[in-house]
């Protein structure tokens, strides 16, 4: 049976490999926040709708939800995937830079779903998390708090709706996607000011890069998606890769602990 599927971060990695698998038996409202993917996304298939929205640019969220509510009448899934990485030392980051991760990473994906909710009845969220929600991971926090505040506040809005609707959350460990190598181009022009941390922004850089190339497949999350879109009694958290759930595990852990196991792991990584 065909669904209305709303895709944010549809332009490429996960959204684009999820986009590719649904689009030829739903319509997939698909969005993009680069002018230059409009056609390209309309000739994958005629039942994609593209809108335009730009998270760190509240003002266009409305025209977006406003575009969407005037083609349909009801929206079957609202999958949240855009998101960005800000990276450095806490004590050096901008704090305009930390308001950016939280506007694309969560406030955004919140005001476009509280414009669609009416919509939404019935209907299935599905937010792409990260392995980051479960605990910090140094250099970059802001992406593992914006994960964090992701999953708490769509589980919350799901205790107190009166909507019916469902809240997924996928957490994929390291996926080998376009972010990495955006996320090194977006924040490398900042790391010339963390000078006590060259060495750590140095190792930072290096495996991002690796993760892009070496991650697990767009695939490997793409079919726990459809796994959790499919589900008649989906899970509310999904991991997805080995450290994916090694991170729920760690998270059990004493925090003290986990500090002094990061603690060491960032001096023998740096020593390299």
């Amino acid at each position: 049976m065909s669904k209305t599927y709303v895709i944010t971060g549809s332009t490429s990695g996960i959204g684009r490999a999820l986009l590719e698998r649904i689009a030829p038996e739903s319509v997939v409202f698909a969005g993009y926040r680069n002018e230059t993917h409009k056609a390209e996304l309309e000739s994958v298939s005629p039942n994609i709708c593209p809108f335009y929205v730009d998270y760190a640019k509240p003002e266009t969220i409305k025209t977006a939800a406003d575009y969407i509510l005037s083609k349909t009448e009801k929206i079957d899934r609202l999958i949240n995937i855009a998101g960005c990485v800000v990276a450095g030392p806490i004590e050096k980051i901008e704090i305009s830079e930390l308001r950016r991760q939280f506007d694309v990473n969560v406030f955004g994906h919140l005001e476009l779903t509280q414009r669609l909710l009416e919509k939404l009845d019935g209907g299935r969220i599905i937010n792409i998390s990260s392995m980051a929600s479960f605990g910090v991971f140094p250099f970059v926090a802001p992406y593992c708090a914006s994960k964090r505040t992701l999953d708490m506040l769509f589980n919350s809005m799901l205790l107190e709706t009166k909507h019916n609707i469902e809240v997924v959350s996928i957490k994929p460990g390291v996926i080998a996607t376009p972010l990495w190598s955006k996320s090194v181009d977006e924040n490398s022009k900042y790391f010339e000011k963390y000078g006590d941390f060259q060495k750590e922004m140095k190792y930072l850089v290096a495996n991002a890069l690796s993760n892009e190339k070496d991650g697990l497949s767009v695939e490997k999350v793409v079919d726990t998606i459809l796994k959790a879109d499919t589900s008649n009694k989906p899970r509310l958290s999904y991991t997805v890769g080995a450290d994916s759930f090694c991170a729920s595990l760690t998270a059990k852990l004493p925090q003290g602990l986990v500090n002094k196991l990061i603690r060491l792991g960032i001096k023998l990584k740096c020593r390299k």
